[in-house]
């Protein structure tokens, strides 16, 4: 198993996989980033962090059953592992302690 950090997009992608559950592939992916996030994501960069993150462990993949209206192509699907999830849940908690120490008044715009 690779090295166990994710960044930013890596974590959108795993977090994107366990809400599409079994309609996570490639493209599949993309849009619901593109849809969730309001910015433009390439396939190649989708494919390279679901690269990534499955090489980590993070996440797990199998092929879809032939597709008649694909042409016979299979899906590339991904599920979030046990690990993945651990991962998400300390990246959350992580977060969640932070806005909690971040002073009230901390974000105030102040008159210039």
């Amino acid at each position: 198993m690779k090295g166990t950090n994710i960044g930013e997009f890596e974590e959108l992608v795993l977090l994107v996989v366990g809400v599409l559950q079994d309609d996570a592939y490639g493209v599949g992916i993309k849009k619901e980033l593109e849809k969730q996030t309001g910015r433009s994501v390439s396939i190649g960069a989708v494919h390279a962090a679901t690269n990534r993150l499955e090489l980590k462990g993070f996440l797990e993949s199998h092929f879809s059953q032939l597709v008649r209206e694909r042409g016979g192509k299979r899906k590339k699907c991904y599920t979030v592992t046990l690990f993945g999830q651990q991962t998400l849940k300390s990246a959350m908690d992580t977060r969640a302690r932070l806005w909690q120490l971040i002073p009230e008044n901390s974000f105030v715009v102040k008159p210039g």
